[in-house]
């Protein structure tokens, strides 16, 4: 497969991934915010968390540039439709749309026709952000959008080279996704004790921007709470979001694709299989949250050598950039 398809294959799905991650981290703060409780300062506690999102999406230095102060209204613009923002939600969809356009003989035109429609619905022509009620019902049409595409991806592609490169993009922007997720959620944590009913909200909107929520409660009898998240987020084996699970997929698929191309390197698979090991084998959550061993950064810088890893192996020179 020439580089360009296979690059355009990755990142397709990892564009996908974003626009469906970033939009149910501004979902639920929305529902946050609307439903914080009524202890001391909790309202404007919970306010303030339109911020976060600027570090968990790795966008808050390019923020700064474009807006003095990180509100509702900036933050919101800045992640769905800004224009100097390439992680936002319309670049990640018509990022998304430009890679599938020049895939139409590598994907199903089903595919083709989801990716299409929702560009147009939600990215193209879209020079404000959407306001207030709004707001809810769009990101749940991204969030929806990227499900129905995910779900007619795996319906109607042969399990080819094409599939595992997809099925590799996606994990390795859904591992990235969750590990940034952590680090703020526990860079906060540091910052000193808050109400008991703030700490409760808050974990339960960390739970829902990870779609945990209801698989938690399930396993979990007990109220959430920072280790049995961080447990769960992390090591829980059959959580499709949780970290353990999608490190397993990302190095099955490079697995696979590895064995189309056997001469190549295998640094990425050996890179990935590495970091999924760790996480695999870690007796306890707190291991990696409170003795670093191995730490989220290093974690994410790891994620970041296999994604440079399978730009050297198989994109070549001209692979686009996150």
């Amino acid at each position: 497969m020439l580089s360009r398809l296979a690059s355009s294959l990755f990142w397709l799905a990892r564009y996908l991934e974003r626009a469906e991650h970033t939009a149910r981290l501004l979902e639920v703060n929305v529902h946050a915010i609307v439903e914080a409780p009524l202890a001391p300062g909790g309202r404007g506690i919970v306010a303030e968390q339109w911020a976060p999102l600027l570090r968990v999406t790795d966008s808050e230095g390019e923020f700064r540039q474009h807006f003095e102060r990180a509100d509702g209204a900036s933050v919101v613009q800045w992640l769905t439709v800004h224009e100097a923002n390439p992680g936002s939600i319309r670049a990640s969809l018509t990022f998304a749309r430009e890679n599938a356009r020049s895939l139409r003989d590598r994907i199903s035109t089903e595919t083709w026709e989801a990716i299409n429609r929702a560009y147009h619905a939600l990215a193209a022509g879209r020079p404000r952000p959407p306001e207030d009620d709004a707001l809810y019902a769009y990101c749940a049409d991204v969030r929806e959008a990227s499900h129905l595409v995910a779900g007619i991806i795996d319906a109607t592609l042969p399990r080819d080279l094409g599939w595992y490169l997809m099925v590799a993009g996606r994990s390795l922007e859904r591992s990235d996704n969750v590990i940034r997720t952590l680090m703020v959620r526990y860079r906060r944590a540091d910052e000193g004790p808050v109400a008991e009913g703030l700490e409760a909200h808050r974990a339960m909107a960390l739970l829902k921007s990870m779609s945990a929520y209801e698989a938690f409660r399930k396993r979990h009898r007990a109220a959430p709470g920072p280790a049995s998240i961080a447990a769960y987020l992390l090591l829980d084996p059959e959580f499709p979001r949780s970290l353990r699970r999608a490190l397993a997929t990302l190095h099955e698929a490079l697995q696979a694709i590895a064995s189309f191309n056997p001469q190549t390197s295998g640094e990425a698979v050996r890179q990935a299989g590495w970091l999924a090991a760790q996480v695999a084998y870690c007796p306890d959550a707190s291991r990696i949250v409170d003795d670093g061993e191995p730490s989220l950064q290093e974690m994410l810088d790891a994620l970041a050598d296999i994604a440079t890893a399978m730009g050297r192996t198989y994109f070549g020179e001209g692979s686009p950039a996150a």
